[in-house]
């Protein structure tokens, strides 16, 4: 995958968290959840594309 399509879903990614945050009202605790699960994913996301754990284990794609 190419360096440029990783950092375009990071963005997007980053972006529609930031307005879910800001325009979604929801508990503190729930956005707390929320903002966890989601770098959680991204991370493990991140690791499958640059080859650190196998793609086998968790399918994100």
């Amino acid at each position: 995958m190419p360096l440029l399509e990783i950092v375009i879903v990071l963005v997007v990614a980053g972006v529609g968290l930031w307005a879910i945050n800001r325009f979604i009202p929801m508990a503190p605790a729930v956005k707390t959840i929320l903002n966890a699960i989601v770098v959680v994913v991204i991370c493990i996301w991140l690791l499958q594309v640059f080859g650190f754990i196998d793609g086998s284990i968790i399918k994100l794609k």
